[in-house]
C-alpha cells in the first residue's frame, strides 16, 4: 500500500542509536551480560518526600485539566528558585510547565525559528536538537569544537557563523553529551559577541544545572541585556531524579512564554498534575538528596577518570558536570580485530558492545565521530567492570 507520510517527517533523520539499543537488546535476548552505559538518566530514586507529595495530589483528587503553562504555585515557585539559584527576577507569567524538558525545548524553537532561519548548534550536541530544528523548518549550523578546547566554542567562532539568517544560538551547560561547563568568563566572551548582533537569541538548556561539580551554575541570562533574549530551558529530571514524571520548563521573556503556551494548548495542553504537585514539592523542599546524588556522581567521575586515564589510546577530558564521559577514540581508527577494522566511531560502539559487552554510544550521535559516549550513572562496582572490559577489549585492537 502506498504511504502518505507527510514531507516534514521525510526530512526527520533516524536515530544514530537505535541500531545500538536493538543490537543490544538482541544479546542480552540470547542471555549474555551487557554493562549498559548508554543510559542518560541518573540511578537514584526520586527522594521520599517527592514522592510523597505525587501520591497526596492523587489522595486529594488532584487530577483534572491543569491550566495550559501550568499550576499557579508551580510557576511562582520555579519564579522563586530562578531568584533563589540564579539571581534572575521572572514573574509567573513568564514561566511555561511542560512535559519534559524535551516539549520544553521544542516549544521554544517552534516559537522562534521559521523556515530558513539558521540556529547555531555548538558541536558535539545533545542527539535530539538537530531534528528540532529541522522540523520547525529551520538550518542547523554546527560550529564544532574538540577535546583540546573541553568541547566548547569560542566567541570568535560564534562571530564567525552567524549570518543575516542567524535566529538562535542553542547552548547546553552543562553538557550531555561531553560533561563540559562554561565558566562565567566564557559565557560572558559569548555575551559580548550577541550584544552585536541583538537580532539573534538564545536558547540555553540549562537541565544539568545542579550537576556541577567545580563551580556555581553559570547562564548567560544573567549577562547585561541577555535576559530579555534568553529563553531557560530546565526541568527537575536531572537534578531531583524525576526522569519518569516528565516535567520541564522554561523562563523566557512574556511574548516569548505566551507564544509557547499558546503552542502547547494546541497539542498537548497542560503537564499532568500528579508531576506537577511533585515538582513543586522539588523545587520548595530541600536539596539535601539532589546534593548527595552529585557528590556521588563526583565520586563516579574521578573514578571513571582516572580508570580511563590507564586505557592507552583514550584522550579524555575531565568532565565539570552532568554523568557523562566524552572520550576521543581516534587513536583506535584503522585498527582491527577478528578481520573487523575500526574505521569510525560507529565502529568502535558496536566492536565494544559486540566484543566486550558494554553498551556505549558512537559519537557520531552528537555530531563527533573522534568519541563515543558513555555515562557513569552506575555504581562503583559496574563502571570498574565496564572500564576493564573496555581497557581489555581496546588492547585487542592492532
Amino acid at each position: 500500500m502506498r504511504t502518505y507520510l507527510s514531507e516534514r517527517l521525510s526530512r526527520l533523520p533516524e536515530s544514530e542509536t537505535i541500531a545500538m539499543s536493538q543490537r543490544s537488546r538482541e544479546l542480552q535476548n540470547q542471555g549474555i551480560d551487557i554493562i549498559n552505559l548508554s543510559v542518560g538518566e541518573p540511578d537514584f530514586p526520586t527522594p521520599h518526600h517527592i514522592k510523597e507529595a505525587g501520591k497526596q495530589a492523587i489522595d486529594d483528587d488532584f487530577t483534572h485539566y491543569p491550566p495550559v503553562p501550568g499550576i499557579p504555585e508551580l510557576r511562582e515557585a520555579i519564579a522563586r528558585k530562578f531568584k533563589r539559584d540564579n539571581d534572575l527576577t521572572y514573574t509567573p507569567s513568564q514561566i511555561v510547565v511542560s512535559t519534559g524538558g524535551k516539549q520544553a525545548l521544542a516549544n521554544a524553537i517552534y516559537s522562534l525559528v521559521d523556515e530558513g532561519d539558521e540556529v547555531i548548534v555548538p558541536a558535539p550536541y545533545w542527539v535530539s536538537y538537530p531534528a528540532m530544528v529541522q522540523l520547525a523548518g529551520g538550518k542547523p549550523v554546527f560550529v564544532s569544537a574538540d577535546i583540546d578546547s573541553d568541547f566548547k566554542i569560542t566567541p570568535e567562532q560564534l562571530e564567525e557563523a552567524i549570518t543575516s539568517r542567524t535566529r538562535v544560538l542553542l547552548i547546553n551547560s552543562p553538557c550531555n553529551p561531553t560533561g563540559s561547563v562554561y565558566s562565567s568568563d566564557e559565557l560572558k566572551g559569548l555575551a559580548e559577541v550577541l550584544s552585536r548582533h541583538p537580532g539573534v537569541f538564545v536558547i540555553s538548556d540549562e537541565i544539568y544545572e545542579y550537576i556541577n561539580y567545580e563551580d556555581k551554575h553559570h547562564t548567560l541570562a544573567s549577562f547585561p541585556g541577555m535576559q530579555e533574549r534568553v529563553v531557560i530551558v530546565n526541568g527537575v529530571s536531572k537534578g531531583y531524579a524525576m526522569t519518569g514524571w516528565r516535567l520541564g520548563y522554561i523562563a523566557a521573556p512574556d511574548w516569548i512564554a505566551s507564544a509557547c503556551s499558546r503552542l502547547q494548548g494546541q497539542y498537548t495542553s497542560g503537564t499532568s498534575t500528579i508531576s506537577q504537585k511533585a515538582a513543586l514539592a522539588a523545587i520548595n523542599g530541600p536539596l539535601d538528596d539532589t546534593r548527595k546524588m552529585v557528590k556521588a556522581f563526583r565520586r563516579r567521575r574521578d573514578l571513571v577518570v582516572k580508570l580511563a586515564n590507564e586505557i592507552p589510546g583514550l584522550k579524555n577530558n575531565n568532565p565539570e558536570g552532568a554523568f557523562y564521559m566524552f572520550p576521543d577514540v581516534s587513536s583506535f581508527f584503522g585498527k582491527s580485530y577478528k578481520n573487523k577494522t575500526i574505521n569510525n566511531s560507529n565502529d568502535l560502539s558496536f566492536y565494544l558492545l559486540e566484543e566486550v559487552h558494554v553498551a556505549t554510544v558512537t559519537g557520531t550521535a552528537f555530531g563527533c565521530d573522534t568519541c563515543i559516549r558513555f555515562s557513569y550513572a552506575s555504581s562503583d562496582e559496574i563502571l570498574r567492570e565496564a572500564m576493564k572490559r573496555i581497557k581489555e577489549g581496546l588492547a585487542r585492537l592492532k
